[in-house]
C-alpha cells in the first residue's frame, strides 16, 4: 500500500511541501480551504483588475532557484522575472519623496544627500548585511532545531557577536546614522517580518543585503503567477489539489493521526499529515488538549506580528506620482510601532505600503487604469465591524492623497477592504494576525514553534509559523527542511 500524505494549505510552503513529498515517493493529496490557489498569495478579479491579493514583493531570487532545481527546472521555465530598475519610492512625512534604484552607486550618493558621510557608512552596513546574510544561508536557515544546543552550534558560537543575534537592529542602524531617512530605509523591511526595528534582532539587517545589493524582482501576474506555476509542478508530479476543502477533524488510532475529515463530510486516509495552514488554530482546533504541543496559553503569551488593514483599488486613471512600489514613513513612525506591539489602538497617522503593479504590468488593470494595493499595519485583536471600517477607509484614502499629492478618489471603480476578521475567516489567521508571529530574540529560530509535534508522530508543520519565519523566502525554506525531517523520520 503506498504511502499517503495529506498537505493542509496551499499557499507557497503548502505548494512547496507537497511537491517535496511526492520527490519522496508519498501520495499527496493537497487540501485548500478557499475556491483558489496560492493562500495569502491569491488571486481576486472584478472589473477588469486582476489583484494580487498578499506578497507583492519577489526578494531572494536564488531561494526560488535551488526549490525548482531540485526538479531539473528553472524559475525562467516556469514563469517571467523581470529585475525592477526602480526598486521603490519613499514619501517621507514634511521632506521630499526618493527613488531607490537597482543601482548601488545611486544609492550611496542618495544616503550622501542625507548626512554627511553617508555613502561611507551604508557600504559599512551593506558588508555587514551581506556578511550576516551569506552567513545565515550557509549555517542556519537551511536547518532544524529542535533544542537550544542545536541552535548554540558552531556558527552561533564563533560568529555570533558579528551576527547582531543580541542587539536590536534600530540600535545597530542608529548607531551608524543620523537622519531619519536613512534609519527608515534600512528598518522598513521589519515591518514585514512582523516586528518593530526596536525588539527585532539585528541579524535581521541581512534584508538591507536583499533589498539593496541582490535587487527587488517582479514575476509576470504577480506572485500568485508564482503560486500557479508551483501548483502546475505539483500536479506534474502526480499530486491532486483539492479546492474548498477545510479540515473539520483529525481521525485517530491512539495518538497516531490515521486521516482526515473535511467540512463536506468527505474523508482522507493518510499516513502523514503537514499543516502549513495557521499553526495556531491547527493545534488548539483540531487537536484534543492532551495532544497539543503548544495550548491556546502558549500562543496567546506570544508576540503575534501586525494584522493589516488592506484596500484593493480599481482607479480609472494612471497616477504619475507613483512607482511600482511605494511606502510612506510618518516623521514618528515609532508612534506606528507602539500602537501595534504595545498600546494596540488603530493609527491615526499611519505608515504604508501601495503598490500599482500596472506600472510593470499594465494587464493587471483595464488599459489606462491603476491597480493599487494599500497596506497599513495594524495590531490584531483591534475593533473590526463595518461602520468603523468604512469610517477608517475613507481617512485612509484621504491620508493617502494627501501623502503622495495627487487625488484619486472620484476616480474608483472598484473597491475591496480586507482586515483581520477576513484574516480569520479565510485563513484561521490566530487572532486576525496577517504574519504568525513576530521576528523578537525569542521567537528566532529554535525559539519558534517547532516543525514536528512533540504529541502525535506523524505530524508535522512548516511555513511562517516555523523556522526560518517569515515571508515567502522563509516558507520555502521552512518547505525544504521539513521535507528533510520527514525523510529522515520516515524510512522506506
Amino acid at each position: 500500500m503506498p504511502r499517503v500524505a495529506l498537505v493542509i494549505g496551499a499557499g507557497f510552503s503548502g505548494l512547496s511541501t507537497a511537491s517535496l513529498l511526492r520527490k519522496q515517493g508519498w501520495e499527496v493529496t493537497l487540501w485548500e480551504r478557499n475556491a483558489g490557489l496560492g493562500g495569502r498569495a491569491s488571486l481576486w478579479e472584478s472589473g477588469g483588475y486582476r489583484f494580487d491579493m498578499g506578497p507583492s514583493w519577489y526578494l531572494m531570487p536564488e531561494v526560488f532557484d535551488r526549490f525548482f532545481a531540485q526538479f531539473g527546472t528553472t524559475v525562467a521555465q516556469q514563469y517571467s522575472l523581470t529585475k525592477l530598475s526602480t526598486q521603490y519610492k519613499v514619501f517621507f512625512e514634511g521632506l521630499a519623496p526618493v527613488t531607490v534604484t537597482d543601482s548601488l552607486a545611486d544609492t550611496k550618493r542618495l544616503f550622501e544627500s542625507f548626512e554627511p558621510g553617508g555613502a561611507q557608512k551604508l557600504e559599512r552596513f551593506l558588508a555587514e548585511a551581506k556578511y550576516k546574510y551569506d552567513t545565515a544561508m550557509k549555517g542556519f536557515l537551511y536547518k532544524d532545531y529542535r533544542s537550544v544546543f542545536d541552535f548554540l552550534n558552531w556558527t552561533v558560537l564563533t560568529k555570533g557577536p558579528g551576527l547582531g543575534l543580541f542587539s536590536s537592529l534600530d540600535k545597530r542602524v542608529s548607531h551608524l546614522f543620523g537622519d531619519r531617512r536613512s534609519r527608515q530605509i534600512l528598518e522598513y523591511a521589519m515591518v514585514f517580518l512582523g516586528s518593530s526595528p526596536s525588539n527585532a534582532p539585528s541579524l535581521y539587517s541581512l534584508l538591507s543585503h536583499v533589498d539593496l545589493n541582490l535587487g527587488v524582482w517582479f514575476p509576470q501576474g504577480g506572485m500568485h503567477g508564482v503560486a500557479e506555476a508551483m501548483a502546475g509542478l505539483f500536479t506534474s508530479l502526480g499530486g491532486r489539489i483539492e479546492l474548498n476543502k477545510d479540515v473539520a477533524a483529525f481521525e485517530f488510532s491512539g495518538s497516531k493521526i490515521t486521516g482526515a475529515v473535511a467540512d463536506d463530510g468527505s474523508t482522507v486516509r493518510a499516513d502523514l499529515v503537514v499543516n502549513t495552514g495557521d499553526y495556531a488554530w491547527g493545534e488548539t482546533t483540531l487537536l484534543p488538549a492532551h495532544l497539543q504541543s503548544y495550548s491556546a496559553a502558549y500562543w496567546n503569551s506570544r508576540t503575534l506580528a501586525p494584522s493589516m488593514f488592506l484596500v484593493f483599488l480599481g482607479v480609472k486613471k494612471r497616477l504619475k506620482s507613483l512607482e511600482h512600489h511605494n511606502l510612506w514613513f510618518s516623521a514618528d513612525w515609532d508612534d506606528h510601532f507602539v500602537k501595534i506591539f504595545e498600546r494596540p489602538e488603530w493609527p491615526s497617522n499611519p505608515c504604508f505600503y501601495l503598490s500599482a503593479i500596472t506600472k510593470t504590468d499594465p494587464s493587471m488593470a483595464p488599459p489606462g487604469c491603476e491597480n493599487l494595493f494599500l497596506l497599513v499595519p495594524v495590531a490584531p485583536g483591534l475593533e473590526d465591524g463595518e461602520a468603523f471600517r468604512q469610517d477608517y477607509l475613507k481617512r485612509v484614502l484621504a491620508h493617502v492623497e494627501a501623502a503622495i499629492g495627487e487625488t484619486f478618489q472620484d476616480e474608483i471603480e472598484v473597491v475591496r477592504v480586507f482586515t483581520q476578521r477576513d484574516f480569520i475567516r479565510d485563513y484561521h489567521a490566530w487572532k486576525g494576525t496577517g504574519l504568525g508571529l513576530s521576528h523578537t530574540l525569542f521567537q528566532t529560530a529554535v525559539f519558534r514553534p517547532a516543525r514536528r509535534s512533540r504529541k502525535v508522530p506523524n505530524l508535522f508543520y512548516s511555513g511562517q509559523y516555523t523556522h526560518p519565519g517569515v515571508g515567502v523566502p522563509m516558507t520555502l525554506i521552512s518547505s525544504q527542511v521539513t521535507a528533510e525531517v520527514i525523510a529522515r523520520s520516515f524510512i522506506p
